[in-house]
């Protein structure tokens, strides 16, 4: 039988995801890089304390108007909908405002492991390699290193960082075809390709399905084999969609100069 990882919908794409899971979420944090809809299918079905591993908790929708954002749809759709139980990001919070993280953190419902960005995503490369861990230097001498094995190599000290994995990768790319293969657009490329065979089950939405063949061999990003099921967006976001206008933008400027940044 000839392979084919299209899945007919997004609550089909993540019908098999339980309570307790722990789910990674592709993308640096802008929405168009995230697996939106799939999160809004998780959402629907109400699966229950997730450990959530990504980038970003999201920054909420009024974030994104105050900014002058056209859209609505935001990645911290699993936190506003009280599912998540922990989560292990970089940026957990907001430098803007309190998002709906940070209030659910301050009032003790979630908790939090943060990691630093480079870390993050070795971690997560040393799962899909199959590599018990990789030593680096950052968080030396800081809480960072409390209970963990360290080593000196050429006469510097390293932490060791141990593989981080998931039941589940939800990630976003632009188009795939059936058997799996994956094409990034632009900064979309961040987080998602490093977590798609990190995971048990790596679930892609994209934007388009094209037929084998369609994709340059050589211009794949990342190859069918690490990716489980795809699943197609109903439309594509189009790039005026994320631009900023020039009133939200003069307004973060005088916000950066008056935290002094």
């Amino acid at each position: 039988m000839p392979v084919n990882k299209i899945v007919d919908s997004f609550d089909e794409a993540v019908a098999d995801i339980e309570d307790g899971a722990t789910i990674m979420i592709g993308g640096f944090g802008i929405v168009a890089g995230a697996p939106s809809l799939l999160l809004e299918a998780l959402a629907r079905k109400g699966s229950k304390d997730l450990t959530m591993v990504s980038n970003v908790t999201g920054f909420g929708k009024m974030v994104w108007k105050q900014l002058g954002f056209k859209f609505a749809e935001d990645p911290d759709i699993l936190v506003r909908s009280g599912q998540i139980k922990k989560a292990i990001a970089t940026a957990p919070v907001s430098t803007i405002y309190e998002n709906n993280f940070e209030r659910l953190l301050r009032a003790g419902k979630v908790e939090l492991e943060t990691v630093s960005q480079g870390t993050l995503a070795e971690r997560i490369r040393a799962a899909k390699a199959g590599l018990g861990g990789v030593y680096v230097s950052v968080g030396i001498g800081t809480v960072v290193e409390e209970g963990k094995e360290t080593k000196i190599i050429d006469g510097k000290k390293y932490i060791l960082e141990l593989p981080l994995k998931a039941d589940f990768a939800l990630i976003k790319a632009h188009k795939g075809d059936r058997w799996g293969n994956l094409v990034y657009r632009r900064t979309s490329r961040t987080f998602n390709a490093v977590m798609a065979g990190a995971a048990t089950v790596t679930i892609a939405e994209v934007d388009e399905i094209v037929e084998l063949g369609e994709l340059d061999a050589d211009a794949i990003h990342t190859p069918g084999i690490y990716v489980d099921r795809v699943v197609v967006r109903p439309q594509v976001i189009e790039e005026e969609e994320i631009e900023i206008s020039a009133e939200a933008r003069e307004s973060y400027e005088k916000f950066k100069e008056r935290k002094g940044n």
